[in-house]
């Protein structure tokens, strides 16, 4: 199947197409994991985004459904080097796309197109298949909207509460997008989980009688998550309050912070950070945004840092107990969330 990337700058790029025939549109922006394909195309947070991926061969172990951070892919499309064609398991990617109406695109340089984007910085971008009309997907991205003029986080919140209930320590979540693994990370730990849309007020969130209140990941810019600001600005230093991926960059507009959008952002599951006491983990992120360390009211502690660049991946307000990281949380911060304890 003919397919075509255009970008928003005039380039274009022809390939392979898989899935369906059909046209996307959305910031293209890339990912540097080896693994977990579908981990990242199913993530809430990459809603409005066109998923490109630096290693050179993907689909090799097939569409694992047992790992989907949500109930299917969130990417606009995908962007590929290669896709496995007799991959380990089925369905195979290509065909997972074909099933579901998704589009992608291989056979083309992603090289190329990672070392753009790291100079020129995020740019808009659209896919076409069935089709390899160059301008036609130049004119389409230069047409799509910014990533702020969308209501991305309004697309992947519940729409009513639910619970999921556990024996221990009863935390309240502000669903921006969460992952699948964030609150399978809390059940494993027993807690009793209360989760609320983006639009739930503090009344709400209180009623629960919540130990703790976390306030997720989720897609595109965290200034549009005015409710769940407003929660943080009410309950901070009633009860300890979590920030997760989006939710830290929430959680620092809430504190009168600032936020700003990064030339290139951090996405993949290789990505290191600095911890305050100088070891180092190797993280899963996935932001474009940052803080701005300069604007966090006094009081606040930078926790985490990015060793690449050393940007902010976490701070605590330990007076209001609250947390915030910008990385997917391991093992022992799931431990303290599930007691309660910033």
């Amino acid at each position: 199947m003919k397919a075509v990337l255009g970008l928003e700058d005039g380039t274009f790029v022809i390939g392979q197409g898989f899935g369906v025939e059909g046209i996307c549109s959305g910031e293209l922006v890339f990912s540097t994991q080896m693994t977990g394909y579908m981990e990242a195309l199913t993530d809430p947070g990459y809603t409005g985004q066109i998923l490109m991926f630096t290693f050179p061969l993907i689909g090799n172990y097939g569409t694992d459904l047992q790992n989907f951070e949500s109930s299917g892919v969130h990417a606009q499309g995908l962007v590929a080097r290669e896709i496995a064609r007799r991959p380990a398991a089925r369905p195979s990617v290509a065909e997972y796309f074909s099933e579901n109406g998704l589009l992608g695109i291989s056979g083309i340089d992603t090289r190329s197109l990672a070392i753009k984007i790291r100079s020129a910085g995020t740019l808009r971008a659209a896919l076409i298949t069935g089709n390899d009309d160059g301008g036609e997907a130049v004119r389409r991205a230069r047409a799509a909207p910014q990533m702020s003029d969308l209501d991305l986080i309004g697309r992947v919140s519940c729409r009513e509460p639910y619970r999921i209930s556990g024996p221990g320590r009863r935390i309240a979540v502000i669903d921006l997008g969460v992952r699948r693994q964030i609150l399978a990370g809390l059940e494993r730990r027993g807690a009793d989980i209360h989760i609320f849309p983006h639009t739930a007020t503090p009344d709400e969130i209180m009623a629960a009688g919540p130990g703790a209140l976390l306030i997720s990941n989720g897609p595109g810019d965290p200034g549009a998550a005015i409710t769940a600001i407003r929660c943080i600005q009410d309950l901070a230093g009633e009860v300890p309050i979590i920030g997760i991926g989006m939710g830290a960059q929430v959680t620092a507009l809430a504190l009168g912070g600032e936020v700003y959008k990064m030339m290139v952002g951090h996405r993949g599951s290789n990505q290191p950070v600095r911890h305050r006491d100088g070891s180092i983990s190797i993280t899963t992120q996935n932001h474009g945004f940052a803080v701005d360390e300069e604007t966090l009211p006094e009081g606040c502690i930078i926790s985490h840092r990015n060793v690449n660049d050393a940007t902010v991946e976490g701070f605590d307000a330990p007076d209001l107990g609250i947390v915030a990281i910008q990385f997917h949380p391991e093992a022992p911060f799931f431990d303290r969330i599930s007691r309660g304890i910033p």
